[in-house]
């Protein structure tokens, strides 16, 4: 009994989490300038929009806790205590596509970032993090998501993100 208490207030400081989160995106959303745009709709409408959803979400969050918890909540799988050696793979996939986008090119960059971040996700579940025909076929996944990625939001939104060549195609 005493555990679903202390998990009864964890639930309703997530709830207040959110609700702090939403309270930050409104002080951010006011601070846009409001001027109405296309259709009557202005810059500041889509953080208002989700600060108003995170609120919402909040609040039933620190309801649903109040009113007794989450019904049928399973035990959390997994080790009490973080991995560190996975999260160092899933942060050096970041910090790597942080680094090399620039210079590589968003194609280039994102399958080694996939990569090592499925390495270290691998190895929090507790699997091998993988042989080097394990990390190649995961590159090759990551290369098949990032390639038609990039060419939507060059070609067909017309955003430009950092490209490996001088043509911008790869």
């Amino acid at each position: 009994m005493r555990w679903m208490r202390r998990r009864g207030d964890q639930q309703v400081l997530i709830g207040v989490g959110v609700i702090l989160l939403a309270g930050g995106v409104g002080a951010g959303a006011w601070a846009i300038p409001s001027f109405a745009g296309y259709a009557g709709v202005g810059p500041d409408f889509l953080p208002w929009l989700v600060a108003c959803v995170l609120l919402l979400c909040g609040g039933l969050l620190v309801w649903h806790a109040r009113q007794g918890g989450y019904r049928d909540f399973e035990e959390p799988s997994g080790a009490s205590v973080g991995d560190w050696r996975a999260f160092a793979w899933v942060a050096a996939g970041l910090l790597a596509v942080a680094a090399l986008i620039k210079p590589l090119g968003f194609v280039a960059a994102c399958p080694l970032c996939f990569a090592l971040a499925v390495r270290g996700l691998r190895q929090a579940e507790g699997k091998p993090a993988g042989t080097l025909r394990q990390t190649l076929v995961d590159v090759a996944t990551g290369l098949a998501i990032a390639a038609p990625v990039y060419w939507l939001f060059r070609f067909l939104l017309g955003i430009n993100l950092p490209a490996l060549t001088a043509g911008g195609v790869i």
